[in-house]
């Protein structure tokens, strides 16, 4: 079983996963919407995170008309997101606000977050 992150799909095998052109897929790159690894030979290998971010690619362009552009400042603004939450969960750490096993943001998925209020108990 390969990891989450590690290349294994050649450039057709995604294309049919995903129902998408090569070129579609070779033109995300140039636009820098994903950056697949590349072998020594220069073929390009796509990750199971890569299958999952292109979807999301696609679900903003095809579902709701997202152009490129926009697809760009979408995903600046998730990563700059995710970065966010995980300093705040750092310095709440530091501060003694979350109890060092437990988390108190707990991610269902991109978009939707649920708060836990927990109480410590003695």
């Amino acid at each position: 079983m390969y990891s989450y992150d590690e290349p294994v799909y050649l450039i057709s095998v995604v294309s049919k996963i995903l129902n998408i052109h090569p070129q579609t897929l070779r033109q995300y790159e140039r636009e820098g919407l994903i950056k697949p690894s590349r072998t020594e030979g220069r073929m390009r290998l796509y990750s199971q995170r890569n299958i999952d971010e292109l979807k999301l690619i696609l679900s903003l362009v095809r579902d709701l008309g997202v152009n490129l552009a926009g697809v760009e400042i979408v995903l600046q603004l998730k990563n700059e997101i995710e970065d966010l939450q995980k300093e705040i969960e750092k310095m709440k750490k530091q501060q003694g606000l979350i109890p060092r096993n437990r988390s108190v943001v707990i991610r269902k998925d991109d978009y939707q977050l649920v708060l836990v209020s927990e109480t410590e108990e003695d």
